[in-house]
């Protein structure tokens, strides 16, 4: 997964706005414009897409557990310049307060099963002998299952599409005090 479709993902799970977004990455110690974020937020195919490099992927998730959890004592840890499935799988982990059957339990509702010892392995150091890759399948999978617990599923408009993608009108919202733009019809025309 690209850190593009985490940024989106984590934008339509969470349904932020442009304010909030800003927000949350100025909690992890990052300022950015909303052209800049948009530019993140856009469909690859976009031709203004920019990719999202991963110190700021790793600005927001810090941004995030701290707005989820509340800012810790001492001083701010370093973004990360590289940031792998793992870490932002650790840094979900933290920010959402997850046990591991809460992130067994999320990756299932994806349409995954995964054992705890499989699940340990992404979570340990990579020099250790048991330490496992997190592959893009398994962060799809739980970013899937946070959405279908915060977002919920069978109501129009809130299950995003077929293959677990936030609607295209979500990724580029603007910054409307609840974080919709969509208009009557629900596809952002009035």
């Amino acid at each position: 997964m690209t850190n593009n479709d985490v940024l989106r993902r984590l934008r339509y799970i969470l349904d932020l706005n442009d304010r909030r977004m800003m927000a949350v990455f100025a909690l992890g110690g990052r300022e950015v414009t909303r052209a800049k974020m948009s530019d993140w937020l856009k469909k690859d195919d976009d031709p203004a897409f920019a990719e999202c490099p991963d110190e700021i992927l790793a600005s927001f998730l810090n941004g995030l557990i701290i707005d989820k959890r509340g800012e810790r004592d001492g001083p701010k840890p370093p973004v990360e310049s590289w940031l792998t499935n793992n870490a932002v799988m650790m840094k979900l982990k933290i920010a959402f307060t997850l046990k591991a059957e809460d992130i067994q339990e999320l990756i299932a509702l994806g349409g995954v099963t995964i054992s705890k010892p499989e699940l340990s392995a992404f979570f340990r150091s990579p020099d250790h002998k048991n330490y496992r890759e997190c592959q893009d399948q398994v962060l799809r999978n739980l970013l899937r299952g946070l959405q279908m617990k915060h977002r919920g599923t069978g109501a129009p408009g809130t299950a995003g599409t077929a293959s677990g993608d936030p609607p295209a009108n979500e990724a580029a919202s603007d910054d409307s005090t609840d974080g919709t733009d969509a208009g009557a019809d629900g596809n952002g025309a009035a």
